[in-house]
């Protein structure tokens, strides 16, 4: 039996290494920002109160959870390929014949040249 060659479709390929990094990168800022904004308000925020230390204790957990999730890969599944097209019977060989014809010869004879 043939063996039946995988290609795989786009659809199922995961993510590039470029748009999978750019995407780590911005989940990775976005929680940093959320970290300042945090720290920010538990330093501007007046009176002080139960408030103060949430946002106290946000901002110290904060950078933690960013590199997590930084370092986290997207899916881990694995993705199994999708063939898009049918693969097509090979037609059978030609049979050989019985008697093969009688080969044609080229000979070549070098020699000096003649001048």
């Amino acid at each position: 039996m043939k063996n039946a060659r995988q290609v795989p479709a786009v659809t199922s390929l995961p993510q590039s290494p470029r748009d999978e990094a750019d995407h780590r990168v911005r989940r990775y800022a976005l929680t940093m920002t959320i970290r300042i904004v945090c720290f920010g308000l538990m330093v501007l925020v007046q009176p002080y109160g139960w408030y103060t230390w949430v946002f106290g204790i946000a901002a110290a957990v904060l950078p933690y959870i960013a590199v997590v999730f930084a370092n986290a890969g997207s899916d881990s599944t694995e993705t199994a390929a999708e063939s898009p097209a049918r693969e097509l019977e090979a037609p059978e060989p030609a049979p050989i014949e019985a008697e093969p014809s009688a080969p044609q010869v080229f000979t070549i004879h070098e020699g000096p040249k003649e001048r």
